[in-house]
């Protein structure tokens, strides 16, 4: 039997150890794409039990990389996966599949037609269509600048309006909520970088 519960104090005691400088990818993040997938989840019509239980496993690794390497993080929460949760009742299948969500939330994502993944990667990027966008992107240009990855706010408006143009929700829900919101604020970043 999965310990889900288990499996999560664990991640929340392993995030504890993040780095400072993570002002995106911190705690608050993992928690927010863990509720978002939930919601979700309800609004898909999801209602396997098992398959939730994967998938908010996941929602809660899918960031762990960040304690050891920023490049490849999907991946490296992959190892935590495999290394953490044999003992705490996950089968190999089952941790397989978690692994296979996490690497769908890799950039650019590719969930293919597996919904969970697809619930997982909108989850991941919920923010995209959200009115806290703003402050939210705001975190993540800090974190990028504290490793010397942004140049300077031009390159990062340009950043922006490619990553939004590029995006795509892949459930219906998450079009519904998000896809509106994110048309605005792919304007307002497009007016910006032409003003």
């Amino acid at each position: 039997m999965m310990d889900c519960q288990r499996a999560e104090t664990y991640v929340l005691h392993q995030l504890q150890h993040l780095s400072p400088t993570l002002y995106y990818h911190g705690l608050h993040h993992t928690l927010d794409v863990v509720a978002q997938a939930e919601s979700l989840a309800d609004a898909e019509g999801v209602v396997d039990v098992q398959e939730r239980a994967l998938l908010r496993t996941a929602a809660f690794f899918h960031d762990t990389g960040f304690l050891t390497t920023y490049q490849g993080h999907e991946e490296a929460g992959c190892d935590l996966a495999r290394q953490a949760l044999p003992s705490m009742g996950y089968t190999a299948d089952q941790i397989g599949h978690i692994c296979r969500l996490i690497m769908a939330t890799q950039m650019p994502q590719n969930p293919g037609d597996s919904h969970l993944a697809q619930i997982l990667c909108d989850a991941d990027l919920d923010y995209l269509g959200r009115p806290d966008f703003l402050p939210i992107s705001n975190t993540l240009l800090q974190e990028l600048q504290a490793r010397g990855k942004m140049q300077d706010l031009r390159a990062w408006q340009e950043l922006q309006v490619t990553f939004l143009s590029e995006h795509r929700y892949w459930t219906r829900t998450a079009l519904q909520r998000r896809e509106a919101g994110k048309q605005a604020h792919l304007t307002a970043a497009r007016a910006v970088l032409n003003a």
